[in-house]
């Protein structure tokens, strides 16, 4: 009797997102919220990126780290549905999606906190929260239960510095700004918040008060992505640590695997020896 050769075993793929144990094609790995495979950018002749793998966690905090022109930004436009990428794939909670507008990515929950934070200066705190989502009740703007929300949500983030939610954003402090904004952020039930540069230009007890609002966003189950060129606060807050090179990721994974010495060989060369590259070969 002819013996039947047994089938090859089942390989994980390259271009998709980790997959845990399980029998089918979707067993992806649940706690990556977000993963992008091979992501390429082109604006013309240039490629910003160039096969670019990452993995958010839900309820972490990824640190994006990387010189100027690195690609950082450019991945994140990617995300934020700003640039669509020439090639790549990339996978919400398991399955493909095409981000190629920023409404895209809202409707996803995706939330991008901008350096500028985009406030209005002369309306208050419950005006710059509800700006263009306003709440009405028989044609007239609810004060009151915008009022409400907006204290709630302050809270749920632990911001205790604002004395009334009435203030002009104008009048607020560095950090009492970035609070406002990360909350608007949370209020449209955001389940990944990109940070870029949150604690630039702050003083020393501005950036302990962000720098906690992060902890607590991460806390409460929100992937979280911070853009900082500041390794004290990055190996303050982060729970994993994703460097980028000339377009191109050289190494990511747990804030463990890594020390303020070897972030800075992978920034300023690609490589280091405290550190294994995530570089694949055809990289």
């Amino acid at each position: 009797m002819t013996s039947v050769p047994e089938p090859p075993s089942p390989v994980t793929s390259l271009t998709g997102p980790t997959r845990i144990g399980g029998s089918g094609a979707d067993a992806f790995d649940p706690e990556h919220l977000l993963s992008m495979r091979r992501i390429a950018k082109n604006f013309g002749a240039v490629q910003a990126l160039r096969n670019v793998d990452i993995d958010i966690p839900v309820g972490e905090v990824t640190a994006l780290i990387g010189d100027n022109g690195a690609g950082k930004s450019t991945l994140i436009k990617a995300i934020s549905g700003i640039w669509a990428p020439s090639a790549g794939q990339i996978f919400w909670k398991g399955k493909e999606v095409h981000i190629h507008t920023p409404r895209a990515a809202t409707d996803l929950g995706i939330a991008t906190v901008y350096q500028d934070l985009a406030l209005c200066d002369n309306l208050d705190i419950v005006q710059n929260m509800y700006l263009g989502m306003e709440v009405t009740r028989f044609g007239l703007l609810d004060e009151i239960k915008m009022e409400l929300a907006t204290l709630k949500t302050l809270s749920d983030l632990s911001v205790t510095t604002v004395k009334s939610v009435r203030q002009l954003v104008g009048s607020l402090s560095g950090g009492q700004r970035q609070a406002v904004a990360v909350a608007r952020a949370v209020m449209r039930e955001s389940e990944m918040v990109i940070l870029d540069e949150p604690t630039a230009a702050l003083g020393v007890s501005q950036t302990a008060q962000v720098l906690e609002l992060i902890r607590t966003l991460a806390a409460k189950g929100i992937a979280v992505i911070v853009i900082s060129h500041n390794l004290t606060d990055v190996f303050s807050v982060a729970d994993r640590i994703a460097v980028m090179h000339l377009g191109t990721m050289v190494s990511h994974g747990p804030i463990a695997n890594y020390d303020t010495a070897s972030a800075v060989e992978l920034i300023t060369t690609g490589e280091s020896s405290r550190v294994p590259s995530t570089l694949s070969p055809a990289q």
